[in-house]
């Protein structure tokens, strides 16, 4: 990677075009998602970008390295709670990427006035991202018992995890 900072900002459309690529070999993987992997663009443009109530890219000299989307968890008594959903690019994993990510979707959230964000489900053998967000202060508050089908592994546990935002 270059030194260059690197940038968070809302996503355009113009965009989709590199983040696309990013979410339909995380998809297609079945590693760490439970989208289908037979997902098109236009889906993946309804999950990431339409549904959410905001999505965001990491970039560094004009090369999307990553992407995250914020939304509530839940509808009505629900909503004081926040879920988001991380991709990075291949060639940027390792490099601190996501954990800029994690740390820019706490203070949107802030922002936003969710007072808590909830993983749902982090596949248990994507270690790095376990490790990850127990670095940001999450906790694992449940497992889900062989609740993945994971193309190497079979079934796997899955992990909610858990943390308020109102202070880093």
């Amino acid at each position: 990677m270059s030194g260059a900072e690197l940038t968070i900002r809302p996503i355009t459309e113009a965009d989709f075009e590199q983040v696309w690529p990013i979410i339909r070999d995380v998809v297609q993987a079945q590693e760490t998602y439970a989208f289908d992997p037979k997902m098109d663009r236009d889906t993946a443009w309804q999950i990431w970008v339409e549904l959410p109530r905001a999505t965001f890219v990491a970039e560094r000299d004009g090369q999307i390295l990553g992407t995250y989307y914020i939304k509530a968890n839940a509808a009505g008594p629900g909503d004081h709670v926040c879920n988001c959903g991380y991709m990075t690019a291949p060639a940027a994993r390792g490099q601190g990427v996501a954990g800029q990510l994690c740390a820019h979707s706490l203070q949107i959230a802030r922002e936003l006035g969710f007072s808590a964000m909830q993983f749902n489900s982090v596949v248990a053998t994507n270690e790095a991202a376990v490790t990850l967000w127990q670095k940001h202060g999450f906790a694992i508050v449940g497992t889900l018992p062989k609740a993945y089908r994971h193309a190497r592994h079979g079934l796997v546990d899955c992990y909610v995890m858990f943390r308020s935002v109102e202070s880093e």
